[in-house]
């Protein structure tokens, strides 16, 4: 006993979609996990780069857009309420 053809290249066809989609679904997690790996990299050496930055300035705040800065013990201090 036997399924017809067309159902079963139906069933066949729906299987290998699946099978695609997981398939897809596992190299993106691959790549997702390597992502993962470059931006703890990324904070690592921003981290690391703060340090050079603070040993040279001090504890600062930098604009990104001009790059100037504001001293932390300032800023701190404006933002206290009495």
């Amino acid at each position: 006993m036997k399924i017809k053809k067309e159902h079963l290249k139906t069933i066949q066809e729906q299987q290998n979609k699946l099978n695609e989609l997981v398939q897809n679904i596992g190299l993106l997690e691959s790549q997702k996990h390597g992502l993962l790996h470059e931006i703890a990299g990324a904070n690592k050496e921003i981290e690391d780069y703060k340090e050079v930055l603070e040993a040279e300035y001090g504890a600062i705040n930098i604009s990104l857009e001009d790059g100037t800065y504001t001293n932390i013990d300032a800023d701190v201090k404006s933002n206290k309420k009495d």
